[in-house]
């Protein structure tokens, strides 16, 4: 082979280099421009999502909020109404009971009619033991109880004593001996102690 030869194959292989430098440094340089512009769509994405995530936490406030004044303003309602409610419970609770014991006040004045136009004392007293029975069969059907305890064990629950008297016996120690005024529970509250004498 000829020196030209030789010469110009050197030359081709040089300029091939060249060409092969030329082509990994342009695609370095499409790399190193293709990163940043990578970083900068995935940096414009994040924003976008974190935008629409505080669009949506704002909307869920908003939501949220309204919610919460219907609850409150509907709780306010509720309260209102039950305090009227009660308030009338309280005004108008004794109302059946006094419906009921209309009838007995009824029986009462005719009583007291009668009386100054009968002298017959027993029809009088049959007719006013007839409206205490009727009165105190509704007070029993609205849970009133009557504590009359002669004979029974002391008990300061449903019993105040009064006085203190000697016992006949030894078995009637510590009993009810007399019963002065009788007590009243109504259901299981006791709405008067039974006044009594006590066996010592």
């Amino acid at each position: 082979m000829s020196k030209k030869n030789k010469h110009k194959m050197s030359e081709n292989f040089q300029s091939e280099n060249d060409q092969e430098k030329e082509v990994l440094n342009s695609a370095e340089q499409n790399s190193e421009t293709a990163q940043p512009d990578k970083e900068e769509n995935n940096q414009e994405a994040q924003e976008e999502t974190a935008e629409t995530k505080l669009v949506k936490s704002e909307a869920e406030v908003a939501d949220l909020k309204d919610r919460l004044l219907r609850q409150m303003a509907e709780f306010d309602n509720y309260r209102k109404r039950t305090m009227k409610e009660k308030a009338e419970i309280i005004l108008n609770g004794s109302a059946g009971v006094v419906t009921d014991i209309l009838p007995v006040i009824d029986d009462l004045e005719r009583a007291i009619a009668n009386s100054a136009k009968s002298e017959d004392y027993n029809a009088l007293k049959e007719g006013v033991e007839l409206i205490y029975n009727k009165l105190m069969h509704i007070l029993e059907q609205k849970g009133l109880q009557k504590i009359s305890p002669k004979n029974e064990p002391f008990d300061t629950d449903f019993h105040e004593a009064i006085a203190m008297i000697p016992a006949p016996s030894e078995d009637l120690k510590g009993k009810v001996l007399d019963c002065a005024i009788d007590g009243y529970k109504l259901n299981d509250k006791v709405l008067r102690h039974a006044k009594v004498a006590v066996g010592e």
